[in-house]
Parts: C-alpha cells; sequence; structure tokens
C-alpha cells in the first residue's frame, strides 16, 4: 500500500476523533448528500429523441382501428349465436358451421382479388391494382404524400395492414347476412361457393363505387360506414338466394303462414347483444383515426338508433301482432343500428331518432311483407339488413347537417354530404343517395342471380326432401348439436306445423329440389 496514502488517513482520523459526537455523526450525511449531486447531475444528461407527435398520432389511430377490426370481428360470433337461436335444433350444427368458415373463406377471397377490386387504383367502375395485397404503398403517408396503389385510401393515416384488417371484417360481414336468410334447405357447398364469389366480385365492385373512390363517390354519395356497400349488398344477395331456394318445407301451408320457430331465443338474444356491442366499431371505427369528437358522436347516434328501433318494434308488434313478440325485439334493435350506419357521423341525436324510429317500425312489416310473397327467411335478414339498409342509405339525403357546422368539426367540405332536405338542403342529396340504392341493387341482383342460377344449373343449390325434414346436421355434418337431447320433430318431421294444418298437405305444398 502507498506509505503516503497511509499518512492520510491517519491525519484524517486524527482530525475526525478531534470533532464532536455531534460533527462526527454529520459526516456520514454529507457523504450521502454528495452522493445524491453526482447521481442528479448524471441523470440529466440528455436522453435519446422519442417518438415524434405525428409517430405517435400514427400509433394511437392504429391502435383504435386494430380495436375497432377486433369488434367487428367478434361480431361473427353474434351472427352465430343470433341464426342459430332463430332456426330449429336440428340445422343448429350446419349454421353454425356456415357462420363460422365462412370468415375464412371471405379472408382468402379478399386478400386474393377482393381489396384489389374494391380499393386498387383503377377507372371509376373497378379496381385494377393491388392484388394479393401487392404493389407500392408507402402508408401510413396521407393525402399529396401519398404514393401506392391504393389511392382511394389515401386519407386514413394508419398502415395498409390495419386498412386491409378494417375492410375484411366488413366484408366478411355482408356474406355472414345471406347465410341467415338461406338457413335450414341450402347445400353447404353451394353456400361456400356462393361466399367466394360474393366477397371476391360482387362486394368488391359496388364497393369500389362508393368507398373505392368510383362513379357513385365522384356523384357525391356517402355511405360512412356501410348501409349500402355492407348491409344492403348482402341483403339484395339473400333475397335472390332465399326466392330461388324456395320456402322450407311446410312453411306455407293451404295458403297460411306457418310459424316454425327457433329453438333457442336465449342465444338469439345473446347474439342481438353481442352484435350491438360490434357496432361500436363498425360505426366509430370507420372515421379511421382516432377522433375523440368524432368516435363519441357517431357511438351516441348508434346506440340512440337502435335503442329507438328496439322500442318502435316492440310496440309495433304490439299492436300489430298482438303480443311483444322477442324476435321482433331483436330485429328491431339490428334494424335500427343498420339503419343509422350511412349517416351515424352526418346527423344530430335527433335524426338519429327518428331514423331508429322508422327503422324499428319498417322492419316489423317488411318481416310480414315478404312472407306474404312466399320468400321464406328464417331469421328476417332481408327485413333487418336490405330494407333498413336502404332507408339508412336515403335517410342520408334527409337528415344530414351539411358541413361547416361547428359541432361536427371532422364534418367539412368534401368529407360528407351536403346538407339534407330536413336541414335546408333540398333535395339533390337525396336524388343521389337514391341513384346509389337502385345502382347498387341493380347490380348486385344481376350478380346474384347468376351465381345461384349457375350452381343451381351445375351442383344443386338444395338440399333432398329427406334430409332437410331430418335435419341438415345429420345429412350435411353426420352429426348432430344436441346428441342425446330429445328431438324437436315426430316421425313425420313437421312437429313444428302440427297444431296448424297437421303437416304437408299435399304434394303442391313441396318446393322442388335442385
Amino acid at each position: 500500500m502507498n506509505p503516503q496514502h497511509n499518512s492520510f488517513v491517519k491525519k484524517m482520523s486524527i482530525v475526525i476523533k478531534q470533532l464532536s459526537p455531534s460533527w462526527q455523526a454529520c459526516i456520514p450525511l454529507a457523504c450521502l448528500i454528495v452522493l445524491a449531486w453526482g447521481y442528479a447531475a448524471v441523470a440529466q444528461t440528455p436522453a435519446p429523441a422519442g417518438p415524434t407527435t405525428a409517430e405517435l398520432k400514427v400509433a394511437i389511430d392504429t391502435l383504435w382501428v386494430a380495436i375497432a377490426a377486433f369488434l367487428v370481428f367478434f361480431m361473427n360470433a353474434g351472427f352465430c349465436m343470433l341464426e342459430t337461436g332463430f332456426c330449429r335444433q336440428k340445422n343448429a350444427v350446419n349454421v353454425l358451421a356456415k357462420n363460422l368458415i365462412v370468415f375464412a373463406l371471405a379472408t382468402v377471397a379478399f386478400w386474393a382479388i377482393g381489396f384489389g377490386l374494391m380499393f386498387g387504383d383503377g377507372n371509376g367502375f373497378i379496381g385494377l391494382n393491388g392484388f394479393f395485397l401487392q404493389g407500392a404503398d408507402n402508408s401510413p403517408a396521407t393525402n399529396d404524400a401519398y404514393k401506392g396503389v391504393f389511392s382511394a385510401l389515401k386519407w386514413a393515416g394508419v398502415p395498409l395492414a390495419a386498412k386491409f384488417l378494417f375492410q375484411l371484417v366488413f366484408a366478411g360481414t355482408a356474406a355472414t347476412i345471406v347465410s341467415g336468410a338461406v338457413a335450414e334447405r341450402i347445400k353447404f357447398v353451394d353456400f361456400l361457393i356462393f361466399s367466394l364469389l360474393l366477397v371476391g366480385i360482387a362486394y368488391a365492385i359496388t364497393g369500389h363505387w362508393i368507398w373505392g373512390g368510383g362513379w357513385l363517390a365522384s356523384r357525391g354519395f356517402f355511405d360512412f360506414a356501410g348501409c349500402t356497400v355492407v348491409h344492403s349488398v348482402g341483403g339484395w344477395a339473400a333475397l335472390m338466394g332465399a326466392a330461388i331456394l324456395g320456402p322450407r318445407l311446410g312453411k306455407y301451408q293451404d295458403g297460411q303462414i306457418v310459424a316454425l320457430p327457433g329453438h333457442n331465443m336465449s342465444i338469439a338474444t345473446l347474439g342481438c347483444l353481442i352484435l350491438w356491442l360490434g357496432w361500436f366499431g363498425f360505426n366509430p371505427g370507420s372515421t379511421m383515426a382516432a377522433d375523440p369528437n368524432a368516435i363519441t358522436h357517431i357511438a351516441l347516434t348508434t346506440n340512440l338508433a337502435g335503442s329507438v328501433g328496439g322500442i318502435a318494434a316492440t310496440i309495433t308488434a304490439w299492436l300489430y301482432l298482438g303480443k311483444p313478440d322477442l324476435s321482433m325485439i331483436i330485429n328491431g334493435i339490428l334494424a335500427g343500428l343498420v339503419g343509422i350506419t350511412a349517416s351515424c357521423a352526418y346527423v344530430t341525436l335527433s335524426g338519429a331518432f327518428i331514423i331508429g324510429l322508422i327503422a324499428g317500425i319498417l322492419v316489423v312489416f317488411a318481416v310480414t311483407f315478404f312472407d306474404k310473397l312466399r320468400i321464406d327467411d328464417p331469421v328476417g335478414a332481408t327485413s333487418v339488413h336490405l330494407v333498413c339498409g336502404v332507408w339508412g342509405t336515403l335517410a342520408v339525403g334527409l337528415f344530414s347537417v351539411g358541413p361547416g357546422v361547428a359541432a361536427f368539426p371532422w364534418y367539412t367540405d368534401g368529407l360528407g354530404p351536403a346538407k339534407g332536405l330536413f336541414a335546408g338542403g333540398g333535395l339533390g342529396q337525396f336524388f343521389v343517395q337514391l341513384l346509389g340504392v337502385v345502382c347498387v341493387g341493380g347490380i348486385t341482383v344481376l350478380l346474384s342471380t347468376i351465381f345461384w342460377l349457375a350452381l343451381k344449373a351445375t351442383l344443386g343449390i338444395r338440399v333432398s326432401t329427406q334430409e332437410e325434414i331430418e335435419g341438415l346436421d345429420i345429412g350435411e355434418h353426420g352429426m348432430e348439436a344436441y346428441s342425446g337431447f330429445l328431438k324437436e320433430a315426430s316421425a313425420n318431421g313437421f312437429s313444428e306445423s302440427s297444431s296448424h294444418s297437421g303437416g304437408v298437405s299435399r304434394a303442391g305444398d313441396l318446393p322442388t329440389t335442385s
């Protein structure tokens, strides 16, 4: 050890011993203070630069879009429960299987072709780029800074993967709508093929016209979250499928409409609640940005319209049918939610109230109207999604407040429709909306009819009479949803109808098989 160091230590020891006990006690405290000052000096060294405000905004917007997409995806569970509950137990596995596999099919079809047709750069009628999600893209750059093949989505400041994910769950919803209307008598394989064709071609083409920067968008047609793009397209396809398939055995006998009640209204109600929850992703998520003012306003209009729709349907069914039918309450809530989907960002709460009210009344009369036409829709999908989708699209031209209103800071020129009729804007916007309803309906009916008839001519779209009587769970899947439980049908397969006409009364009541 260094002798000089030893000498220094001895001198310090002598000095410390000469101090009073109080001063000696202060020495450790002084050492701690010196150490703390040294640590503070090190801590004040500048840290590496963190994310910029712009980068944080992209991250928050992306998180919101992802959460909204997850909510819409969970609506598949709602459709599963709703449709299964509204159908008979002998077909439960079939309904569940269709609703489960349809999103998987939609994912592949939309990735391979649908997203490119819908959002890829092309012309006013169809997209011609971006198949298999390929092509130039520098998202999340927006507007003039965007360089890529998906110009229709350049307004959204999130990565391309987020844009695709959100649009994918919408495409899957359109295909799921068809499932309920054709339930209990369609061949499983035909439904799968039709779903691929609908998502990959029909839905994508009409979607390009509106959301893909196509000719309807250039004329000023607005559909914020998909009254026409999603619900009406699914509804038109469902209507044609139900009409071409024909009614279920025993549904219409001797000029009478025979009820074929669903087997589990508990899970149907659960399905409604799941769908209601999912709509808070469906509508507010269509902002594609975490705008607090827009998101909360849209959530309120959405919830109000759904609530009023349920109340209106309850009262209407009570007066018109004599009882507050639970199935009508469920469909009334969904009708209100569908009805507000196109205008949720453009109308006041009062406007949302009226839109939901009319949708709830419409759906009750639509169900009975289609029954009178002998179009058998087991879950009322056509009444909810088609009829109320059309109503909601037209409502934009009646109730939109117009750009520049202080309470709607997200709603500026070019980002929303012109003033509606009841806001003093005349009928201009209404006629644009009507044009969109007619044109999208026309092309969807045409394409759906071609698809259904082609499938009918080649594979046959309807199960045999024996399979339908026995139940599609056994005929199509070789299994039962409730193995070991009491069967709902008697030996002739029509216990549901026995209280009305004693089963099928004559051969003419049976639809021909395909």
